[in-house]
């Protein structure tokens, strides 16, 4: 690997130092560094020891990219990751562990280290891929790490939700919302809403229903090569939103449809040496902890 992509968080002051160490330590080993524009800011004092890009042509410049911050940042990035270039991803925690960003801080260097020797462990993330229909209007696309929803607005009304897989008639849903999830992001406002946890090599999407006012509606799990349907029965302009990873939204109106499928676009996520997603699990979600109290 001959060129390293670092994207951080803009506003993450502790990551200044740990980034101008990472240019420094990236080139004694001779490869090129590329810094997204707005954490070069944070690289003040490297000496610009590195090439500036727009954070979409870090990904088309580089062999692989390291993302400083947590798991928003890293949703964030994976959006700028080309279709027809997987190169892996890096996920840098400041803090606690995290789903996606499952690198500590101290576990960086002995990681990228197998990166740029190309002996790193990862996994390929399956994306969902969202598209907006509306009469008389362009459609809208875009893509999902963790998840497509459908949302009503803070004050709005229970909104109904006509729902289809392949072509076939599923349910209405009333509640406040309906996310569809990837295996990546079962972890995430999925399991909030009381969605399952699946396994994020599975090829598989869940479909939760957000606060249903139905008893009998639960979460359903179909196979990722499904296209699933959501159309907005009730005329709500304006009260009903459509967004991608929490990051990005659109209003919907009455009678619009989301069609969703799985994307063409993977992210090739780096896993930490000796840690596996069970531990990650463990640890996010602090199994067993109330047992070794007990026993204590």
């Amino acid at each position: 690997m001959s060129a390293i992509g670092v994207i951080a968080r803009p506003d993450l002051a502790e990551a200044a130092p740990v980034l101008r160490e990472l240019v420094r330590w990236l080139r004694q080993r001779g490869a090129q560094v590329v810094l997204e524009e707005r954490t070069a800011a944070l690289a003040d004092g490297t000496g610009g020891d590195w090439t500036l890009a727009p954070g979409r042509e870090v990904a088309a410049q580089v062999d692989a990219v390291v993302v400083l911050g947590g798991d928003g940042t890293l949703l964030g990035a994976s959006r700028l990751i080309p279709a027809e270039r997987p190169i892996p991803v890096l996920g840098v925690n400041f803090g606690s562990l995290g789903f996606l960003t499952e690198v500590t801080l101290g576990e960086l260097y002995p990681t990228l280290e197998s990166v740029l020797a190309g002996r790193y462990k990862y996994e390929e993330r399956r994306m969902l891929r969202g598209l907006l229909r509306r009469q008389g209007q362009p459609d809208l696309c875009d893509d999902a790490l963790n998840d497509v929803v459908v949302t009503k607005a803070t004050l709005s009304r229970i909104i109904e939700l006509d729902v289809s897989v392949d072509g076939l008639f599923v349910s209405t849903f009333r509640a406040d919302g309906l996310i569809v999830s990837s295996p990546t992001g079962s972890t995430a406002y999925n399991l909030a809403a009381g969605g399952p946890i699946l396994h994020p090599t599975l090829p598989a999407i869940v479909l939760t229903p957000i606060c249903p006012h139905m008893l009998t509606n639960r979460p359903l799990v179909v196979n990722d090569g499904s296209a699933i349907e959501v159309r907005l029965r009730s005329p709500q302009d304006g009260e009903v939103h459509l967004t991608f990873d929490g990051q990005r939204g659109f209003p919907m109106r009455g009678q619009d449809s989301v069609h969703i499928t799985r994307s063409p676009r993977t992210l090739r996520l780096v896993a930490a040496a000796g840690r596996d997603y069970f531990a990650v699990l463990r640890t996010k979600l602090k199994w067993g902890e109330s047992t070794v109290r007990e026993r204590g």
